[in-house]
């Protein structure tokens, strides 16, 4: 687990004044930056405090642009937001035309373009993010507990295989999510895993709280799929989402929430 680090650029607000960003990331990749935000450093209120970035759940939109334009600072280029439906779909960002309307409907997006900023949401689902061992394909995914079973990454691993087909490896993050024991699920949830991957029954312990209730660990699920699909070299966050309330947003503890971000780019490559 990687210590809550503050942002390394300084962000300064509308009147000039020094914003204290704390971020979340994992070890260092060649060609690529990539980190998730916290709940901290923002200008949002209440139940929404204090860096919320999601313009859908009901806080004061001037605030969450404020927020952004915070995030902003940080990046080389505005973030491609999504318009995140619990799919599988994966969207090629260098393809994309941004026409300054609603965010593309996908879960997953791609690029080889250095500089180009993905950007996912979440409170309490896993963000995801891959990229080959050189540092020239990237991608992002959010995966709830549907997407995974959906698909998502290994939608988002065939993507990048075909952007770098002679790619020697990939690489994974998995960001700050609810944890196992904080995540009690159905049995439709179980079977929507463990009926189509035997090996996915060791991902679930039963709940000792309910009957006929189960305890998922999504991010080793996540990390069990990526191997599968050839991403051996796998790394885990290790926040919990749901049992830090002062780092965190979870819409599992309240769903009047915020949401954070993961954001994740190529930097340009050296002549």
């Amino acid at each position: 687990m990687e210590d809550v680090s503050r942002a390394d650029a300084p962000v300064r607000g509308p009147g000039g004044q020094r914003v204290d960003l704390p971020l979340v990331s994992g070890l260092s990749w060649p060609g690529v930056r990539y980190f998730s935000t916290t709940r901290m450093g923002g200008v949002s209120r209440g139940a929404y405090a204090s860096f919320n970035l999601g313009m859908h759940t009901g806080d004061d939109p001037a605030r969450v642009r404020e927020n952004r334009s915070y995030l902003r600072g940080l990046l080389p280029a505005d973030p491609l937001w999504l318009d995140q439906v619990h799919g599988g779909e994966v969207l090629d960002a260098d393809s994309h035309e941004d026409r300054g309307g609603a965010p593309p409907k996908a879960d997953a997006a791609v690029t080889t373009r250095p500089e180009c900023v993905l950007a996912i949401m979440t409170a309490d689902c896993l963000p995801v993010v891959l990229a080959d061992v050189d540092g020239t394909v990237l991608g992002v995914a959010h995966a709830g507990w549907r997407g995974l079973a959906g698909s998502v990454l290994e939608h988002t691993v065939e993507r990048l295989r075909a952007l770098r087909p002679n790619a020697p490896g990939f690489r994974a993050w998995i960001g700050p999510a609810i944890s196992q024991r904080c995540f009690e699920v159905g049995s439709d949830v179980y079977a929507a895993f463990v009926d189509h991957d035997a090996q996915a029954r060791h991902y679930f312990v039963r709940s000792a709280r309910a009957r006929g209730k189960w305890l998922a660990d999504l991010a080793s699920l996540a990390r069990h799929r990526l191997t599968r699909a050839g991403v051996e070299d796998v790394e885990l966050s290790g926040y919990c989402t749901y049992g830090q309330p002062e780092r965190f947003y979870s819409y599992r503890r309240a769903s009047d929430t915020g949401r954070g971000a993961t954001i994740a780019w190529l930097l340009p490559r050296r002549a």
